[in-house]
């Protein structure tokens, strides 16, 4: 075992507690501990409290020509509502690759979004005896980045309407006087962000009143069609009855009515932003070209058009630093971005992994995580994250479990505060084999980018040796390079120590180059058929929307023809579809094939760097069950800890 200070062994118990009562069993290290162990030096991170720091992009300046540590992925095979712990694995892995096999390892995490931590799914920093710590820290607030991006967004929102308003009401050349009032000398001047859109139009003279009344037209009147307006204000609580709104409805709007709704903070494109930048620099660009909806010529209008990029980046420049948390057992995590694993691409940042991977150093590790099913989270990891990033995994894990594969060979339903039918608690190998049908396909898709795949099974007291067996015989047999038995819930990192050295050597045995599924020089529906053939469709149906009672709209062949005149064909897709299927229909389990893919609308995060298809209907607001988290979620006001948090 490791001798670092920073390892912590951890007393396990049987029955293992609730994840809440675990966590707070232990004193952490103090941050700057975790930092020293990665040869961190102070000047390089900003303390946040004890336990938590931001560490500094400036130290991949200090860094840049050292070498780089393993890159592993870790996804999972197609999910029931009740998840199959790919986060309790990332974190197992690392605890297992630090804390007992002496590697020097870094786990990247996305940061929970509190709306689900507080509604129905809980916190997401791992469990067990394999979790982040402190852990209400951890899913709560954390070191504010979700709170920044939430200001941002609406800022932008704000901009919109108050644009729109002040358009209405006043004449081109009254817009341009106060977009450029005089100064102390009585002089009009363009300032820095006013010439990005100068260039924009392709004009090149220097001060306003150069311009000609075309030219001011051009310059002062964004024209927004409100009905194109995609951009929408944002909050990180479930609130279900924000979904649809009226705004404008003062006295002081003159009658300027519009509907529009709020999702959930993670769902925002400046977290997508966040997550898929690769600089201060970068970030700034993609946050100014983030497109809010069109003129009514039928042009992109941007945040920079608008006048806030400069300011969005204010307020997110400290979110850009990567959040060093720890683990039970004392091996540093890296927390940042969440992106909605639905309609975004549902990966951690590109930042924090570049920062592991220096801080990892050659023989180390750098282990993160893609959200859902691999369909969704490690397909977009290979073709959106790591085309920015130009990282390449040399592993990657995909997590099973006999529940779930039981749920695809044609077990009943599986339903979240439901107890589990009978059928996952006793033996049946054969629903079990017949269930790895699924499992094939995650690694088969997986293998094809050039990666070798080791299949995690998640055990649960219930499996039989006989189940364990048939899935690690079928996941061989599909091409696994290694397919073995976890208990890291239960045991902590000694319970992952066979994962951690199927990992090393899948690591240290690749032989192939990273590959794209498909080249972005393709069209957008060339792009959407190639990632609709990797789920098992036959083919893409544009499915037509309803809009009266006269006539129908095919919305989604409008759009893809609208983004490719207006240059953006070329950006890789980030499909917005269920995770609990191959397929759109969520009822259908295993590995179906032979369907066609409906799409019913194709959106743009042009900052963040994506188009997303829509492949039936994604919620970018969760509600609130009839019960949710917040019931048992309490403080002991005599310690101050955190009770109840799941």
């Amino acid at each position: 075992m490791s001798t670092s200070k920073t390892v912590r062994k951890v007393e396990v118990l049987s029955p293992v507690p609730a994840d809440i009562d675990i966590a707070n069993s232990v004193e952490p290290f103090h941050i700057s501990e975790i930092a020293k162990d990665l040869n961190l030096s102070p000047k390089y991170y900003d303390l946040y409290g004890k336990y938590k720091a931001k560490v500094l992009l400036s130290v991949l300046d200090e860094l840049e020509g050292s070498g780089d540590g393993y890159y592993v992925v870790v996804g999972g095979i197609t999910p029931t509502p009740l998840g199959e712990g790919k986060s309790t694995t990332t974190v197992g892995l690392c605890q297992a690759l630090g804390a007992f096999l002496d590697k020097k390892v870094v786990t990247c995490l996305r940061q929970p979004s509190q709306g689900p931590t507080f509604g129905i799914k809980g916190g997401a920093a791992g469990g067990g005896y394999s979790q982040v710590i402190p852990m209400d820290e951890f899913n709560l607030h954390l070191t504010g980045d979700i709170h920044a991006i939430t200001a941002a967004n609406n800022l932008l929102a704000a901009a919109i309407d108050t644009r729109i308003f002040h358009e209405s009401t006043q004449s081109d050349k009254a817009l341009l006087n106060r977009l450029c009032p005089p100064n102390k000398e009585g002089k009009r001047n363009f300032n820095d962000i006013m010439f990005r859109r100068l260039k924009k139009l392709g004009i090149s003279k220097t001060k306003p009143e150069e311009l000609t009344p075309q030219e001011v037209k051009k310059f002062a009147r964004l024209d927004i069609d409100p009905t194109s307006i995609t951009w929408r204000r944002v909050m990180d609580v479930n609130d279900r009855f924000l979904r649809k709104i009226a705004i404008g409805q003062g006295p002081e709007e003159k009658g300027m009515v519009r509907e529009t709704g709020f999702d959930i903070s993670v769902a925002s494109e400046i977290m997508a932003v966040l997550a898929l930048t690769t600089s201060l620099a970068d970030m700034r660009e993609r946050l100014g070209k983030m497109v809010i909806g069109n003129s009514k010529a039928g042009d992109p209008v941007t945040a920079d058009d608008l006048g806030v990029g400069g300011a969005l980046t204010v307020l997110m420049k400290d979110a850009i630093n990567p959040t060093l948390m720890q683990t039970l057992e004392g091996t540093p995590v890296l927390v940042h971005a969440g992106p909605f694993a639905n309609i975004a691409h549902g990966n951690s940042s590109i930042v924090a992994d570049k920062i592991a991977m220096k801080l990892a150093g050659p023989g180390g590790f750098v282990v993160t995580e893609a959200g859902f099913g691999s369909d969704i989270g490690t397909e977009k990891f290979m073709n959106i994250k790591c085309r920015y990033s130009s990282l390449t995994p040399q592993c990657a894990v995909i997590v099973a479990t006999i529940r779930a594969l039981k749920m695809h060979g044609g077990g009943p339903e599986v339903t979240a505060g439901k107890p589990l039918d009978r059928a996952y608690t006793t033996e049946n190998v054969s629903l079990v084999e017949a269930g790895c049908v699924n499992l094939a396909r995650h690694i088969s898709n997986t293998k094809a980018y050039g990666v070798n795949v080791v299949v995690a099974i998640n055990m649960f007291a219930t499996d039989s040796e006989a189940e364990l067996n048939a899935v690690r015989n079928a996941a061989l047999a599909a091409g696994a390079y290694d397919a073995v038995v976890c208990t890291h819930h239960a045991h902590g990192g000694k319970g992952a120590v066979d994962l951690g050295i199927a990992v090393q050597k899948a690591c240290e045995n690749v032989t192939q180059p990273l590959k794209f599924l498909y080249p972005l020089d393709i069209s957008i529906k060339e792009k959407i058929e190639a990632i609709a053939r990797s789920y098992g469709a036959s083919g893409v149906e544009y499915s037509e929307q309803r809009l009266d009672h006269l006539f129908m709209s095919n919305q989604a062949e409008k759009q893809i023809e609208m983004y490719s005149r207006q240059g953006f064909s070329g950006l890789p897709i980030c499909m917005a579809k269920t995770q609990y299927s191959f397929s759109h229909n969520a009822a259908e389990k295993g590995a179906p094939t032979g369907f066609s893919l409906p799409i019913r609308d194709v959106r743009a995060s042009i900052g963040a760097g994506f188009i997303y298809p829509l492949v039936g209907t994604m919620s970018t607001m969760p509600g609130l069950p009839t019960r949710p988290c917040f019931y048992d979620i309490d403080l002991d006001t005599a310690t101050g800890k955190v009770i109840g948090l799941s």
